[in-house]
């Protein structure tokens, strides 16, 4: 009668033909039966044990395993045996016998597709390196290794080679031209890690193009990579639906395939390259995010400066911010090769050239003195001197100021017809302090002050000129709120306006709102880091009875304290001013977005404006809370972001998502549940798709806070069990 094992005494059996090294022998004993043509199914059963052992052995033991059968254990100790197996191979062809690698490849690509390329190549990659530097057999010995690794793994083994090696150049010792010769390689390598996914890193991407630009063989692919980069880099279509985050990624494969372009190549497709830039960026330009119309200004200077290098390149007279993303991108264009390694000399020409270094520097240093002043140019010198010229002494010179008009209405002549540019300069920065000191005499004239400014152009360099105007219009509109805005919303959807002034009529509107809805202080204002006084005793007072009355005053201005509880006074309360004029900020700007004039169309091209809209209408919703208008601004709102739930562009959609989320905060929870039941559903429907099939991040995580605002509703108003 046969004795049966218990799964533990198995366990320990499988430890000890680890540990002594026998899974290289099973491996390499199946090797030579595949040469000699073995059993497939035999081959087939082994390869799913040897990678699934860890899985079987934790399955049958309940978790019990030893340390040896841990996957981050096992798979290390799997590519010990895989090296001991391809050394045999080596000895082998050296020695003129055959063998077979095809086993191997397949434990390589069933490990890799299980997840386990970090465990099993950490120890294959760095030998691999040192044994393919000067040997060719083992060159040979791992391109077979890849290209016997069967189609469907093929995807995890390349990723992980590309992950793991340090360099294009011992990437492209370690594959040779897989590329050329396996067509789901080049899938992989061409089409999937560049315009399919975005989430690998920079040194992946120079690994990756690297290795195309290595060999004469793949430079094709590499020129072919960089057409279809661009072409998706030009695509309105793309650059409105794809994530921030992908087309970063394939700005940066295009500046990686430019840095290895030689100038023949560069030659050949010249005007191809000027065609996509110009494509490309329009479409960058257009968007309404701005690191979407910065990442579309790097590249297209990247481009230009890389294609015309005698001619002018491009430059935008708009200023982008040079942080590290925008520094790390131009780098990328510029990068010294990894791979070119300087031969070193031998010890005579080590010393040749030490010896030869200063003289190069005293050389050097010769030519760079200057050159000594003839007589003749000593004596031209000397009659152009102005030593004899004694200065004035300025030192007591004060510069003149000009004082600002100090009525409304010599503001207004100043601004509209004087031609004294230092009067208008303190015209510009005394107006916002003089419209808030003199409300009365603003009310006369409001409207013609805030069309004045509206249109108001810089005359001089005057710092901080467009916040100083802006102050300004929100001082007006907040001391006479009803017909400036009245006229400035009526000229909002105007005809003859350039998009920069109707985004300063919505800034304005959005500023004077907050400050409207804002507590006024009333009386001195009191700041929170200004010294509190303390009572001190008179050295003469011979007083007793208030000493305790100053200790407590002494104690109570040195103590810190988080909450005074109901000793600290209320602060002041005051009127929402925003309540009664609020339907005139709001309505007259949602009435006509969806009228097209001649030089305004929020519907097409102007959709960025469009952007700025939605997000204003938010704030003013967000700022409408307990006014009486609320419930009838939030229905409008919710028709309004109806319409235009499916707009393409994402800044527009974050901001019709914000309006939502102003909203539920603003308008209370009855009158939602009563005046906007279907709607809500409707709604509560999209969010739920936003969140599941939208390109956009923010787009997600805004929809998915607004289906909690609504769930909190839903719970607010449940009726409590008695």
């Amino acid at each position: 009668m046969s004795r049966s094992f218990h799964p533990s005494e198995a366990a320990e059996v499988l430890e000890q033909f680890l540990q002594e090294g026998r899974l290289s022998a099973l491996m390499w004993d199946v090797c030579q039966q595949q040469a000699q043509a073995g059993s497939p199914e035999l081959q087939e059963a082994l390869l799913s044990k040897v990678v699934c052992l860890p899985d079987h052995v934790s399955n049958t033991l309940q978790g019990k395993n030893p340390p040896v059968f841990f996957p981050q254990n096992y798979f290390p100790l799997l590519g010990g045996a895989i090296m001991q197996v391809l050394q045999n191979i080596s000895d082998s062809l050296r020695g003129g016998l055959d063998c077979s690698i095809s086993f191997v490849s397949h434990v390589l690509g069933k490990v890799c597709v299980h997840g386990r390329q970090k465990e099993i190549l950490g120890v294959l990659v760095p030998r691999l390196m040192d044994l393919t530097k000067s040997d060719c057999i083992w060159q040979r010995i791992c391109w077979r290794l890849v290209e016997c690794v069967p189609d469907r793994w093929m995807e995890a083994v390349v990723l992980g080679f590309v992950q793991r090696t340090p360099g294009a150049d011992v990437l492209s010792r370690l594959l040779g031209n897989l590329v050329v010769k396996n067509k789901k390689a080049q899938f992989v390598v061409t089409q999937k890690l560049l315009l399919l996914q975005y989430c690998h890193t920079t040194a992946v991407l120079q690994n990756l193009l690297g290795y195309l630009a290595l060999d004469g063989l793949r430079r094709p692919l590499l020129i072919k990579v960089l057409q279809e980069l661009l072409e998706t880099w030009g695509s309105s279509s793309a650059v409105k639906h794809s994530p921030p985050e992908q087309q970063q990624y394939i700005s940066k494969a295009i500046l990686i395939c430019l840095s290895h372009l030689k100038e023949p190549e560069i030659e050949s497709c010249r005007q191809e390259l000027l065609t996509s830039m110009m494509e490309g960026v329009k479409c960058h330009l257009d968007s309404s995010l701005p690191q979407i119309r910065r990442l579309g200004m790097i590249v297209a200077e990247s481009i230009s400066s890389k294609i015309n290098t005698d001619g002018p390149v491009l430059k935008f007279q708009v200023k982008y911010e040079e942080d590290d993303e925008a520094r790390e991108l131009k780098s990328l264009l510029v990068q010294t090769p990894p791979f070119c390694v300087v031969p070193s000399l031998p010890d005579d020409e080590d010393e040749k050239a030490d010896a030869a270094l200063p003289l190069v520097l005293e050389s050097d240093k010769k030519s760079h003195t200057a050159a000594p002043v003839t007589p003749q140019e000593s004596s031209d010198a000397e009659l152009d001197s102005d030593d004899d010229l004694i200065p004035y002494d300025m030192s007591e010179d004060r510069e003149l100021k000009t004082k600002a008009p100090v009525y409304i209405r010599d503001c207004i002549e100043v601004l509209t017809g004087s031609e004294d540019m230092d009067k208008w300069e303190a015209t510009v920065k005394a107006l916002e302090s003089l419209v808030r000191k003199n409300p009365a005499a603003t009310r006369e004239v409001s409207v013609e002050l805030a069309k004045i400014l509206l249109h108001l152009e810089e005359k001089t360099c005057i710092e901080g000129f467009v916040e100083l105007r802006q102050r300004a219009q929100v001082a007006v509109l907040t001391t006479d709120p009803i017909p400036v805005a009245k006229y400035l919303t009526s000229q909002f959807y105007s005809l003859n306006y350039s998009l920069r002034q109707r985004m300063d009529i919505l800034d304005v509107l959005v500023l004077a709102a907050r400050e409207l809805s804002y507590p006024k202080s009333h009386g001195k204002t009191k700041h929170s880091g200004a010294q509190k006084p303390c009572i001190q005793l008179l050295p003469g007072s011979d007083s007793s009875k208030d000493w305790r009355k100053i200790v407590d005053e002494r104690i109570k201005s040195k103590t810190r304290r988080f909450a005074m509880g109901p000793s600290q006074g209320e602060p002041a309360s005051s009127p929402n001013e925003f309540s009664s004029v609020a339907g005139h900020f709001f309505f007259p700007l949602i009435q006509h977005f969806d009228r097209p004039l001649t030089t305004f169309d929020l519907l097409g091209e102007d959709h960025f404006v469009l952007g700025r809209l939605v997000h204003t209408l938010a704030v003013l919703m967000y700022l409408a809370v307990n006014t009486v208008a609320v419930t009838a601004m939030g229905k409008a709102l919710l028709e309004f972001v109806w319409a235009l739930r499916f707009h393409t562009d994402s800044y527009v959609r974050q901001g019709l998502l914000s309006c939502i989320s102003s909203l539920l905060l603003s308008v209370p929870a009855q009158h939602l549940l009563e005046d906007m039941t279907e709607e809500l559903l409707e709604t509560q429907s999209w969010l739920g798709d936003v969140v599941e099939k939208d390109p956009d991040g923010d787009c997600r995580r805004l929809a998915l806070q607004n289906l909690l605002l609504m769930e909190n509703l839903k719970k607010k108003l449940e009726p409590v069990p008695s």
